[in-house]
Parts: structure tokens; sequence; C-alpha cells
């Protein structure tokens, strides 16, 4: 039987915290930077909030499996069997992480049957934490202050807002916003940009490159719980643990449903 997620949203949101602070305590100091196979940086900090993290969960949910990008690769033929389990990018933004911009983030989503449930994105540098859990809403609360609810907004009239990857920019992206038309830029690293199109600051989101399952998992909830979506090209919601990769394909954020979003790629 699954569990609620429910009663587990602040139990998450304390972990996220905790992975912040380890976090921070290596933030301003002299890390060094290793790569991964595919050439991804890796830092101390991405392996000590990867530490508190799946302890932490496995503390409030000893039964249910981590799949973490820092953790070992689980089979397909293992994972396939999981309806619950916890997504974890302990730190989305490693890039950003590295040119000490501030735009990275902690990333923790609670999967059911493909489809995320619960998400919760710590913003380390500024304490500023969204959250959602499936029929209760998606929330920002800044360092100290109340929870606020998000939701997404209509395009306004002649300008549309579109969040793109300060580090993955491509042409792609350009070809999209030149069919627009009128149209500003926002640059932000990690899921941030995601979190941009729940608080209704942003229109769209369109990711036409790259992206790991562990990515958009809590985003995604967050989003969702907003009032917006988050779906491959063919406008069909992203789904977890489908298949052997955890590649995503090309998806796009975005809050108002009476826009032809398709027609612009």
């Amino acid at each position: 039987m699954a569990i609620n997620p429910e009663p587990l949203l602040a139990q998450v949101v304390s972990i996220a915290r905790d992975a912040a602070a380890a976090i921070l305590e290596i933030y301003d100091t002299n890390f060094s930077v290793a790569h991964k196979d595919d050439k991804s940086p890796l830092t101390a900090a991405d392996m000590a909030a990867n530490r508190v993290i799946t302890e932490g969960l496995k503390n409030i949910t000893p039964t249910l499996p981590v799949l973490s990008e820092e953790s070992a690769s689980v089979p397909f033929a293992e994972r396939r069997k999981w309806y619950q389990y916890w997504l974890v990018d302990p730190l989305d933004g490693t890039r950003e992480f590295i040119k000490r911009n501030g735009e990275f983030t902690v990333n923790i989503a609670l999967i059911n049957d493909q489809s995320p449930v619960l998400g919760v994105i710590w913003v380390p540098v500024t304490g500023v934490c969204y959250f959602a859990c499936r029929g209760h809403g998606a929330f920002k609360q800044e360092l100290g202050g109340r929870a606020q609810r998000l939701h997404v907004r209509q395009r306004p009239a002649g300008n549309t807002v579109v969040a793109g990857s300060r580090s993955h920019a491509d042409k792609s992206l350009d070809g999209f916003m030149a069919k627009i038309g009128a149209h500003e830029l926002v640059s932000m690293g990690s899921s941030l940009k995601s979190c941009l199109v729940a608080e209704g600051k942003v229109d769209i989101y369109p990711r036409l490159g790259p992206t790991s399952e562990w990515d958009t998992g809590a985003a995604q909830s967050i989003v969702e719980e907003a009032g917006g979506h988050m779906t491959d090209l063919q406008l069909h919601p992203l789904r977890y643990n489908s298949k052997e990769s955890v590649l995503n394909p090309n998806f796009l954020v975005y809050g108002d449903t009476t826009v032809d979003w398709k027609s612009y790629l």
C-alpha cells in the first residue's frame, strides 16, 4: 500500500533544509571540482547533501527506495517494480554552485505510479522553499516568512516572459523565441526556472535539451499544484521510472492552457 504523502511534507522540508546547510558549509570554501563519466561536474557539496537526504528519507520511510543522481545506479529490472519511491537531486545546478551565483537548489520528490505527488525545492543561498503535495496546493516560503500559495498566470497580451537556462542555452531555444514574437527572456539556473512558472512570474519554460528525471520530479509537483503543466512536446505530462533510461524528453513548463505552445516549436 502506498504511503500517504501529506503527513511527510513537513519532514521532507526539514531534510531539504538540512541538506542546504551541508551545501553552504562547502559553498564558501576553496572546494575542488571533479567530473563524472558524462563530463558533468561533481563537488563535495553534492555528496554531502546526498548523504543528508538519503539518510533522512530512510529514517522517515524505511521501506521506500531512493533514486538519487549521486547514488549508485539501479537497474531498470529492479526499478520497474517500484510503485512508490523518492527521486532526489541533492544539488541541482552544480554549475551554478561552482560559479557561486546562488542559482542552485535541493530537489526532493515522491513518485507514485510514475507521477510526482510531493515536491520540495530548497534554495540554499536565500533560504526560500517551494513545496507541494498533490491535492493540497503549491507554496513558496521565504526565510522566516509565512507560506504563500502559488498560482500560474494567464499570459498577458503583447509580451511573453520566457525562462531559459543560464548554462545550457542553445539554438533550439532561439528558434522557439523567434516564433513566439515579443518576449522577455529570464535566464536562470536549476529548477528555479520551473518555480518561476509556478509563481506566475514566467509564462513558459521550454527545455529543448537533455535533463534527467531527478531534475524535474519536484518541480513538476509544484508546477502542477500551482495549476500549471510540465509536458513533453506532445503536451503529455512527464512520466517517471517508465523506461530503462532516466533521461527526460524535451519538455515545456507552462501555465496558460489557452495558448497553443506547440505552434512555436
